[in-house]
């Protein structure tokens, strides 16, 4: 007797009666799976766009505005800093490293950068094509960033005025040009347009005006520690004494996950509560096919099968009730999470991989396939209690 061909014989033959233990089973899988991805996934990019990063620095505001808009390029900006004022706090002792960053024009939605050649550096960006740009209005671009323009070495374009692409102020007068292309890092530079602070300064200028320090101003400073102590003293020396804002990429960036962690762990708790449902009514679906087939169980037994055989008949049936929910329900996880990245990939530039199942996932599947054994034995109980002779009398 093949019990597994059988089994499965049995699900197919009636699907109705196992639809919405199929149903729940599935939504429950996908929440959770979907989920575990995307939280995840969230917490990985920001932590590897935050790491090269100790301290920004800005305008008063909101220390996490000026963390998401400097860092991670996702707000707008607190406001402007002094250019003097930065340089200042570049010559300090407990400052390694530190890169005036400015943005305010955009083209075609894409972010434009001006900065230092040494901000590459800090994520590692080498150039593919080209080289980096030396002059103003020349521009090199994340490799995300030349994909979705099309744009290539050589090609000229104008900005616009804001960070979103609704403005219809172009720079005329002010084309850039595209020096380099970047290899691509997995980092926000793969989503910029990166050029020199003077090219900033000067497409917000007036002809024939020329700069003055005292004038100048940037957006932000990203800064690194030279030491440990500098964690301590130079925020609460920026805070305190200055008319700058210091703030801490990775306090705030944990202060945001804390709070959506909330919320995503009041969705798996909702997804969990369904698995638990789906578990009670992949119960109630056995119970009732096994009710239904009391006589096929019956003579089933006539022709030598033993309790413990029609047990794993029932069993068997459950497993792949699980197994095909889990399936199922992984797949659809992954659909959102694809459809999810595509939206992130054009509002914000940022990409989640459609990853292979983690050792979460697979203690998810064990998790799944224990509820629906659970539920198969319980459903299944009754097939000790057979009376083959009564109920095959009872269908003469």
């Amino acid at each position: 007797m093949n019990l597994v061909k059988l089994s499965f014989k049995n699900l197919i033959s009636k699907p109705l009666n196992a639809v919405l233990s199929l149903l729940l089973l599935v939504l429950s899988v996908a929440l959770v799976t979907f989920m575990l991805q995307l939280s995840a996934q969230v917490k990985g990019n920001l932590d590897k766009n935050i790491k090269p990063v100790d301290l920004v620095v800005g305008a008063k505001g909101s220390p996490l505005q000026l963390v998401l808009s400097s860092v991670l390029h996702i707000d707008a900006p607190t406001g402007n800093i002094k250019l003097k004022d930065a340089e200042k706090l570049r010559k300090s002792r407990l400052v390694k490293a530190a890169v005036p960053v400015s943005y305010g024009d955009n083209y075609k939605g894409v972010r434009i950068l001006g900065t230092e050649t040494s901000y590459l550096k800090l994520y590692h960006a080498e150039l593919e094509n080209g080289t980096l740009f030396n002059t103003s209005h020349q521009v090199v671009l994340g490799s995300a960033t030349a994909k979705k323009l099309n744009l290539k070495l050589g090609d000229t374009f104008l900005s616009s005025h804001g960070l979103a692409d609704q403005s219809l102020e172009e720079h005329h007068g002010h084309p850039f040009k595209v020096v380099g292309i970047l290899k691509t890092t997995g980092s926000v530079v793969d989503n910029l347009i990166i050029t020199s602070l003077e090219s900033i300064w000067d497409v917000h200028s007036h002809p024939g005006e020329e700069h003055h320090d005292d004038d100048l101003e940037v957006t932000s400073l990203l800064i690194q520690f030279s030491n440990p102590m500098a964690m301590m003293q130079l925020p609460r020396y920026i805070n305190d004494k200055t008319n700058m804002q210091a703030a801490l990429p990775s306090l705030e960036i944990n202060r945001l996950v804390k709070l959506l962690g909330v919320g995503v762990q009041t969705i798996q708790l909702i997804a969990i509560a369904i698995l638990l449902v789906s578990g009670l009514s992949i119960f109630i679906s056995l119970l009732k096919a096994i009710r239904e087939r009391r006589q096929e169980l019956a003579l089933l037994r006539t022709y030598g099968a033993t309790s413990g055989q029609l047990l794993w008949l029932v069993l068997l049936e459950g497993l792949f009730l699980g197994f095909i929910g889990y399936v199922l329900g992984w797949l659809i996880g992954r659909l959102g999470l694809w459809v999810i990245s595509t939206y992130a990939q054009n509002s914000y530039g940022y990409t989640f991989n459609l990853a292979t199942p983690t050792k979460w996932e697979a203690l998810l599947l064990l998790a799944t396939l224990g509820i629906t054994v659970l539920a198969s034995v319980l459903a299944s109980l009754s097939v000790f209690k057979l009376n083959v002779s009564k109920i095959l009398s009872a269908e003469k």
